[in-house]
């Protein structure tokens, strides 16, 4: 218990210096962990309140992964959506699967290492777009699009991932039918859903609350990834009030998911075996990767590679889902691999998000002083 209190205080210095710094908070929030836990004094150990704490805030996350899915949206304007999400997909799953598994990764392991690779964070992505003030701009909306895109390959992968040995027809059968209850719940519930989200009281809150919890222990009982299922309910609420269901559930959000963060950090162990050489190999291909397929979404979308670097600055940091990844599928070494992963682009990517609009009209001056000088024809 002593641990958590510390951890806890932590946090709250650490939020209040991001705040101030105009920074994401999330690398903080996991060298907190790396420097309390295992990996450096030792103060601060996992156990079950931890546990508890770190499985609420990955519910919850994924709850408003759910809630965030427009699925009218996405088939009003496809082209967009396929355009930008495929290259996306190809480009930085491609680079980082391929990078992890020369580097000696097993298929698996250069899988979640690829899709973490891919996964930009959703929160820090947005946030930093509205901080900049770029909501006008006309990379913005493309940018948002790649968001939602990845949103729907999490799921799919998510969907793989927990599948095990199941029977591929059978665990697809159970997942449609659960979202079916769901839906026709929703759909026919509509109205009282939101009557009991207008109340001033506690209910709204609590029943938030424990919709998540049922679900995820319903899952459980019928033999359906939680994961999927929290998801599915977050989708199938959003067709309600979205937004009402966002601002109950964000205060469980955003305290159990610091604890998640900080407690991932607690578990991270540098002597598991993976070496500098190939934490600094991941990290920098994840930029690049980033550059890619950055420049080929602004030449192919919008015609400008100029575009294209705006599209790159924002979208480098990886986050939350990332280290979801690496906690639900991955080895004690690809959990430390994808923690540097997410520190360090996360810490470039709000660099370069700030300075993205200087850098672009640097890159505009520069290439009209190398530009050779036009001749001057001289009629006789």
């Amino acid at each position: 218990m002593e641990g958590f209190i510390i951890a806890l205080f932590v946090c709250m210095v650490l939020a209040l210096i991001s705040k101030y710094l105009k920074v994401p908070a999330i690398p903080f929030y996991i060298l907190a962990g790396v420097v309390l836990g295992k990996a450096g004094l030792g103060i601060v150990h996992s156990n079950e309140i931890s546990h508890f704490f770190s499985e609420m805030g990955l519910l919850f996350l994924l709850f408003f992964m759910g809630l965030e899915l427009k699925l009218d949206k996405m088939i009003a304007d496809p082209s967009k959506l396929l355009t930008s999400g495929l290259i996306g997909l190809a480009v930085d799953m491609g680079i980082g699967f391929t990078a992890a598994y020369l580097l000696g990764f097993s298929l698996q392991e250069a899988f979640i290492i690829g899709t973490a690779f891919y996964i930009t964070s959703t929160a820090i992505v947005i946030t930093s777009l509205i901080e900049n003030r770029k909501l006008m701009q006309r990379e913005t909306e493309t940018i948002i699009w790649l968001e939602v895109f990845e949103d729907i390959v999490l799921i799919i992968i998510i969907a793989l991932l927990s599948m095990g040995n199941e029977n591929l027809l059978f665990f697809f059968v159970k997942i449609a039918l659960a979202l079916g209850v769901m839906y026709l719940i929703a759909h026919y519930g509509k109205e009282f859903l939101i009557s009991l989200l207008d109340r001033g009281d506690e209910i709204p809150l609590l029943f938030t609350f424990a919709a998540v919890l049922i679900t995820a222990s319903l899952s459980i009982f019928i033999g359906v990834p939680e994961t999927m299922m929290v998801i599915a309910l977050g989708a199938a609420l959003a067709t309600t009030d979205p937004e009402a269901f966002e601002q109950h559930a964000r205060p469980f959000k955003d305290v159990f998911l610091v604890m998640f963060f900080v407690f991932f950090g607690v578990t991270i162990d540098f002597s598991t075996g993976v070496d500098l050489f190939t934490i600094v190999v991941i990290c920098l291909l994840a930029v690049v990767s980033k550059l890619i397929s950055g420049l080929l979404i602004g030449i192919a979308v919008h015609g400008s590679a100029l575009s294209g670097l705006e599209i790159w600055a924002n979208t480098i940091s990886r986050g939350e889902f990332s280290i979801a990844l690496a906690v639900l599928y991955g080895s004690p070494v690809v959990g430390t691999v994808v923690a540097v992963l997410v520190i360090f682009t996360t810490l470039v990517g709000a660099f370069t998000s700030k300075y993205s609009t200087w850098m672009r009209r640097a890159i505009v001056r520069l290439g009209r002083r190398s530009a050779p000088p036009r001749r001057l024809h001289l009629k006789h």
